[in-house]
């Protein structure tokens, strides 16, 4: 497979299968599998699945996953870490050996109809949406995101309708309601900050703002913010990257 991305096989023959099983796990190659298969596995508990069709993905860190035709979830899976090769008995068997706990998946390969190993370069990490906790972060310490002169004085502040996420002031002494969404912004957003800017106004008189602060906002949420004399500001949550806070929850 030197110099090359993707090699393919369709109905290998064994010493094909051995050759590109061995070269990708020996390179570090992701290798995707369709095959019939029976699956053993041996670990804290046993199981065994029957001769099926399913798809096979054996990723460079260890990972090993098997597919059947429905549900988003593996049927029988290992984690990263763990050792994989291929042995000849009877018939090719890929071996997946976890040490702590130990567990072993062995997977008979009845009829292999297409191999890949896929050369893939990927060095970037996961970049996470920040929530609106830290979108209120930022705009405390960098208020001119908002607007000049604006000053933010209370976080999930509670009011007689519910709890406004930043309450502050604009450079002329008026009070605004910001109303924070980490996605794009509906109808429903515009309708919840119409409730606290008026409440506020009954409970305090005099003129009062209310901005909804988000990445983007639907055609109907603008339509409405301008009917109701409400405010848009453009922003982006923070990003995360990698393992951090909120990280999404996967099998691989």
């Amino acid at each position: 497979m030197s110099g090359e991305k993707v090699l393919v096989a369709i109905s290998p023959s064994t010493e094909e299968l051995v050759n590109i099983v061995d070269s990708a796990l020996l390179e570090g190659d992701v290798l995707t599998i369709f095959a019939r298969c029976r699956v053993h596995y041996d670990g804290r508990a046993k199981s065994e699945l029957g001769s099926g069709d399913r798809v096979i993905l054996i990723k460079p860190d260890g990972s090993f996953l098997i597919h059947q035709t429905k549900k988003r979830e593996p049927v029988n899976w290992q984690p990263p870490g763990s050792r994989v090769r291929l042995e000849l008995r009877e018939g090719p068997i890929l071996v997946s050996v976890r040490k702590k706990p130990r567990e072993t998946l062995e997977v008979e390969l009845e009829d292999v109809y297409m191999i890949s190993a896929f050369r893939a370069e990927d060095y970037e990490e996961l970049s996470l949406t920040g929530s609106e906790s830290e979108m209120a972060e930022m705009i405390f310490e960098s208020p001119e995101l908002i607007e000049p002169g604006f000053r933010p004085l209370f976080r999930e502040k509670q009011i007689r309708h519910g709890i406004v996420d930043i309450l502050g002031k604009d450079s002329r002494g008026n009070l605004v309601v910001l109303e924070l969404k980490r996605r794009r912004a509906e109808l429903h957003a515009v309708s919840q900050l119409k409730r606290y800017v008026e409440a506020l106004m009954e409970e305090n008189g005099g003129n009062v703002r209310g901005i909804l602060v988000a990445p983007s906002l639907t055609s109907g949420a603008r339509r409405l913010l301008e009917k109701e004399g409400l405010e848009f500001r453009k922003l982006e949550p923070p990003r995360r990257t990698g393992a951090g806070k909120g990280r999404q929850t996967t099998l691989l």
